[in-house]
């Protein structure tokens, strides 16, 4: 081990030097000055504690392993709701527990509202000419507003066209293609996935792509693709520097491939919206964007470019996390099958053979329920996107600086055994009152986030999994 990793470092040193020039004098000169400066930079005298594991120059990043939200909920154990762990050179403050986050989400909101750098991340969405990725300030909300607008626009049509009926469509294309294998085992994830993909193709483009097209095969794996190389930790978010290393840069340049794939696909259709655009009669996502890249009434300094970032992020934000959360659903009826009787029974009294509607939600409590045990149990973004303070603010007696990263984590809200009881047992009725609707805004339960940087799409996200 000890021999691979001396070989590793040594290739890495070889790599930077052959990129950058230097000479190994200069660069051992670099590294032990970059290396002092760390160290004896001073730390905030009032930063929340460190937990053990910490290392030289890694600081805590093998201490959290593959799963950094079960370590750092385990950590809230021993260190309290509020710690700092060290993430190569740089704190980040880690919030625990409904009480904390909810502060920083919710009731301070704007003070936690920013971003800190993080070079795979930046690079994906253009270094903020998206929404996830930009700064707190006027941009992101001029641009969040606009966003909202256009998908509740979207959202509100009724008929053929609404977004309900694209989902109810799409529901129908899936039941029936599950239906052909006639019994055979399957792994869904592939078809969940492109179903839920096309729902977001059809707001964003106004069209739907049959499962076997190949480009709609390049764009869905290419979405899978970058999300899980952004989810991995990749050691280039800490150490930028890494991706001038070949070996170390496989993940940014994998990510830099793969949005390439993506974003051939929008400009392609970027170019189809212009040749058809009807200005009096915006028929999707495209649609607007293009009026407002037109009229400039908005969105100051609109660009195409901002466009394109804007739309990919719909893919993005909109397609593995639905397609994940559906598969656990189906996971969890097949595990519990006295649940999923229930289920059955509810939809056969309510919905009969058709497809449910929007309209069937209030008269359906204990699907809903289910499917907020299931965001519950297993959110996808355990972590949510890392957040950053915009200026410095005391979190329980501790001092934290501006543009500290801020990590929130909503797993140890969602596993909190003072808010639901044995947190590992699948359990739907926890979201039902004595009477038996449905408890739609539990404490210590935020699946989307909350405050400035709550998801944009997670009304879209509530049909999508219901219908």
């Amino acid at each position: 081990m000890a021999t691979a990793v001396f070989r590793w470092i040594t290739e890495a040193v070889q790599g930077i030097l052959q990129i950058s020039g230097l000479t190994g004098q200069t660069f051992l000169v670099f590294c032990t000055a970059f290396l002092l400066a760390c160290f004896l930079l001073k730390r905030s005298k009032n930063l929340p504690p460190y937990p053990a594991g910490r290392v030289p120059v890694l600081g805590h990043l093998l201490a959290l392993g593959r799963a950094p939200h079960l370590k750092l909920t385990a950590w809230r154990r021993q260190y309290g709701d509020v710690f700092t762990v060290r993430m190569g050179m740089k704190d980040a403050v880690v919030l625990n527990g409904y009480t904390a986050v909810k502060d920083a989400l919710v009731d301070r909101s704007e003070l936690f509202a920013s971003r800190p750098p993080n070079y795979l991340f930046d690079s994906t969405f253009g270094f903020g000419k998206d929404i996830a990725s930009v700064s707190w300030g006027t941009e992101l909300k001029q641009r969040k507003r606009f966003a909202t607008a256009a998908l509740k626009k979207l959202g509100m049509k009724v008929g053929m066209g609404s977004i309900e009926e694209d989902i109810r469509q799409e529901a129908s294309f899936l039941r029936n293609r599950i239906a052909g294998y006639k019994g055979k085992p399957i792994d869904p994830a592939h078809d969940v996935t492109v179903a839920v993909a096309n729902i977001i193709c059809s707001m964003v483009f106004g069209r739907r792509y049959d499962y076997e097209d190949e480009t709609f095969r390049e764009l869905t794996e290419a979405i899978v693709t970058v999300l899980a190389e952004l989810g991995a930790g990749q050691i280039i978010s800490v150490f930028p520097f890494l991706r001038f290393v070949p070996g170390v840069n496989r993940a940014s340049l994998c990510v830099s491939a793969q949005v390439a794939k993506i974003q051939k696909v929008v400009k392609e259709e970027i170019s189809r919206h212009r040749e058809h655009l009807d200005r009096e009669n915006p028929r999707d996502f495209l649609d607007f964007c293009l009026l407002e890249l037109e009229l400039q009434e908005k969105l100051e300094g609109l660009t195409e470019e901002h466009v394109l970032y804007i739309s990919q992020e719909l893919f993005f934000a909109g397609t593995d996390t639905t397609a994940n959360t559906l598969l656990w659903s189906l996971l969890y009826m097949t595990l519990n099958p006295d649940i999923q009787n229930k289920v059955h029974e509810e939809l056969d009294a309510v919905v009969g053979e058709s497809l449910p509607t929007l309209s069937h939600r209030s008269q359906l409590p204990y699907v809903n329920a289910c499917l907020q045990e299931v965001m519950r149990i297993r959110p996808v973004g355990p972590l949510a996107i890392p957040h950053a303070t915009t200026e410095a603010v005391k979190v329980r007696g501790y001092d934290i600086p501006k543009r500290t990263q801020v990590l929130l984590n909503l797993y140890s809200l969602h596993m909190d055994p003072a808010y639901w009881p044995d947190p590992d047992r699948f359990d739907p009725e926890r979201f039902l009152d004595a009477e038996g609707k449905v408890i739609n805004k539990p404490e210590s339960f935020l699946p989307f986030g909350g405050g400035g940087r709550v998801c944009l799409g997670e009304q879209l996200a509530r049909m999508e999994l219901f219908l």
